[in-house]
């Protein structure tokens, strides 16, 4: 996961210097004005996104507390197994184990429902957070086309936020890197 992560932000990184570099060499475009935002002091200050991010911890709470009882659960049968198992029948002793066993698959199973890449928490993240992230894409947007910004940043995570369609250079680099390979094989 966090390879994932890295890699993410290694491209992302990437991705925003090679935009740079594109709109730096593009001689057609008289003025390129560029803007950002702190997604951060948004989501801190937006009363929109504060009341989702408490609704979502509120939920996240909810599972903790649900995920602790079975690993209380889990714990006590453990205790029981380790200190009964000496004076208990080989029948009981099986039982306790069996019940053991099914505790911890119940709270292994409940964890990755939960907390799995799939899981709750994701969805429910993206659930309560998506109408924020739109309305926030949509104020952007708007105030991008007010100051006449080409290009909006997030200074919080280094994505591009908005940029004006005219300058994705994507087909002119693509077009090189073919021209290119075409070239590196021979005439």
């Amino acid at each position: 996961m966090t390879c994932r992560v890295l890699l993410r932000s290694a491209g992302v990184a990437v991705a925003a210097a090679l935009a740079f570099l594109a709109l730096a060499a593009a001689p057609s475009r008289a003025e390129t004005r560029f803007g950002y935002i702190d997604s951060g002091r948004i989501f801190t200050e937006f009363t929109a996104a504060k009341e989702a991010q408490a609704r979502f911890d509120r939920q996240v709470q909810g599972w903790r507390d649900e995920a602790a009882e079975k690993e209380k659960v889990v714990n006590q049968l453990r205790a029981e197994v380790r200190d009964q198992s000496p004076i208990l029948s080989s029948l009981k002793r099986r039982e306790k184990e069996e019940a053991l066993q099914k505790a911890i698959s119940d709270y292994e199973r409940f964890i990755q429902e939960v907390w799995g890449p799939q899981g709750r928490a994701t969805q429910e993240n993206d659930r309560a957070t998506s109408d924020v992230v739109r309305q926030i894409r949509s104020a952007v947007e708007k105030v991008a086309g007010e100051k006449n910004l080409n290009l909006v940043l997030d200074a919080a995570s280094g994505v591009i936020i908005y940029a004006d369609k005219t300058l994705d250079v994507t087909a002119d680099v693509l077009t090189e890197l073919k021209a290119g390979a075409q070239g590196a094989t021979g005439p």
